[in-house]
């Protein structure tokens, strides 16, 4: 289980620009839908996209407190 600010947190040391929200799937909070808006995202594919999530959360998915993620990556302009 992992609370919406400490998650929010992870991905700002990595995206300071990051606009984040978080979905908890199950009601576990540890089965999430991720929303990250970030122009560092410009020039990136999906899955370079979805890489720099997974580095940014790296610690509580390898700990457990994240068990399964579903990513939404996109910059400001909406691409």
């Amino acid at each position: 289980m992992i609370k919406t600010e400490v998650l929010t947190e992870y991905i700002h040391r990595v995206m300071s620009d990051a606009t984040v929200s978080v979905t908890d799937r199950t009601g576990t909070m540890d089965h999430l839908t991720v929303r990250v808006v970030s122009d560092m995202f410009t020039g990136k594919n999906l899955l370079d996209r979805h890489r720099m999530i997974y580095q940014a959360l790296n610690e509580p998915m390898k700990d457990g407190r994240i068990h399964a993620l579903e990513l939404q990556a996109e910059t400001r302009d909406g691409s």
